[in-house]
């Protein structure tokens, strides 16, 4: 397990956010080997990517490339290779190389490694997914008030009996009695927050974490907080997908960049030119096998051999039912949830700096809740300062995601807020420094959060007549 005291040692030497990495041409990198550098590691570059035709997101994807979450007016970004440039090239795209990076290869995780506590971090203070539990623990004993512990599933290499972990949420309010219980006519409203689902997304989790501090901590300090608490149930899954958070807290100072679950199941050795696992935001039960996803096992985007075949959101789709009522009218694309609805859901990501509504699957069908979702989240890119609008119109269509499906099929007001840097503050890429996330990402998503979680009474309501 990776110890703070180690991890902060060598930090200045090796930490490295992206934004921070020398740009190398294609030029520059032409002729250099994946073999290059310490064993074990190869050599990862972001190419900036122009394009020309809306089509242009759905060819990369389709032609197995990493698209990554992030957009800046027509240039989308991909990462992989010294050889991906070439690639892309036969394709008819003009790349530049934006930054380069050395990094470790994934590894998956086989046995059990003994269990870290509340300080247990890597690459500067990052929290691990046992520090993460521990202070879910920590929480609910210092605040029996306030917190519960709820476990609700195992991911796939506790399944397998190869290591792995229980899946843990956190129900926080001021307790009263029938509150936290897993039953979806609740007396209060309730606020689902959930990070890391994709595992490299590091920031996100950090986030959840200064999130159930603020709640327990401020009670009774802050009125709006204390407020919040009063009246609505807040549910938080600091990490979604933690098998993929091991791997990537594999790499200490220099972090894995895992996407996806650890499930090694569906093919071989994908070596430099991929990644095992399933990718948890591509695999719900909601619009499955549509644009932005693949069928190879090896690409980031994998997204399973069925719909809902991974144990980690066979698990989250059976918490949600269980603190909501499905209340959509119909299952069509147009089907409204009545504007009398409770309940809010966001799933954090990065780094597109982006606010997004469903459906995320395809930008040309609309919710029958277009309306209110668009001033929600309208909302809150102009608290963060990010754009907002369904996924295909301001990034690139995602087929079977989180807020698509609690929408999809519990009619629940659902965003994903994409974190990221659009201040220019040194803070973007998936593994920004540590210092980014009190300094910078906490006091633009602060407002943000506590003011999602006051719609969760009214959501469609609220938005609607502008409050």
């Amino acid at each position: 397990m990776l110890r703070k005291t180690l991890v902060t040692t060598a930090a200045a030497a090796t930490v490295a956010a992206f934004t921070a990495l020398a740009p190398l041409s294609p030029t520059a990198l032409a002729g250099t080997q994946d073999t290059a550098g310490a064993p074990g590691e190869h050599t990862v570059v972001v190419y900036r990517v122009p394009t020309h035709d809306p089509a242009d997101a759905k060819k990369l994807i389709s032609s197995g490339y990493d698209l990554i979450e992030r957009r800046q007016g027509n240039d989308l970004f991909v990462m992989g290779g010294p050889e991906t440039a070439d690639g892309l090239r036969r394709l008819g795209f003009a790349p530049t190389a934006a930054e380069t990076m050395r990094k470790p290869l994934p590894r998956t995780p086989h046995t059990a490694r003994p269990a870290g506590g509340v300080d247990d971090t890597y690459y500067g203070g990052y929290h691990t997914v046992d520090a993460h539990y521990a202070h879910l623990d920590q929480t609910a004993s210092q605040h029996p008030d306030m917190a519960k512990v709820v476990t609700y599933g195992q991911s796939w290499l506790k399944q397998k009996g190869r290591g792995g972990h229980d899946l843990k949420a956190i129900c926080i309010t001021k307790i009263k009695k029938g509150d936290c219980a897993l039953n979806p006519e609740s007396a209060k409203p309730r606020f689902f927050l959930m990070s890391q689902v994709h595992a490299r997304e590091i920031t996100t989790g950090e986030v959840s974490w200064r999130w159930i501090d603020t709640l327990t901590k401020d009670y009774g300090k802050d009125p709006d907080i204390t407020a919040l608490m009063d009246s609505t149930e807040m549910w938080v899954v600091p990490i979604s997908n933690p098998d993929g958070v091991d791997i990537v807290a594999q790499g200490g100072d220099n972090p894995i960049l895992q996407r996806k679950n650890a499930n090694d199941s569906n093919g071989g050795d994908c070596g430099t030119n991929g990644q095992t696992g399933v990718d948890l935001n591509r695999n719900m039960d909601t619009h499955w096998g549509g644009e932005g996803t693949s069928t190879e096992p090896c690409s980031e985007i994998y997204l399973g051999p069925k719909a809902d075949s991974e144990p980690e959101n066979a698990a989250l789709q059976d918490l949600f039912r269980k603190l909501y009522p499905a209340v959509r009218t119909g299952t069509g694309d147009s089907d409204p949830a009545p504007d009398t609805a409770k309940g809010m859901m966001i799933s954090l990501h990065s780094d597109a700096s982006m606010v997004l509504l469903p459906w995320e699957a395809d930008h040309t069908l609309h919710t029958g809740n277009d309306k209110a979702l668009r001033a929600l989240s309208g909302k809150l890119g102009s608290l963060t300062n990010y754009p907002s609008g369904q996924a295909g119109e301001i990034l690139y269509d995602a087929s079977g995601g989180n807020d698509d499906w609690t929408y999809d099929k519990l009619g629940l007001a659902s965003l994903t807020i994409e974190i990221g840097d659009v201040d220019g503050r040194g803070c973007s890429g998936f593994t920004p420094k540590f210092s980014c996330q009190e300094s910078y990402f906490w006091p633009k998503m602060k407002p943000a959060l506590l003011y999602a979680a006051q719609q969760s009474a009214a959501p469609y309501r609220t938005t609607s007549e502008g409050r």
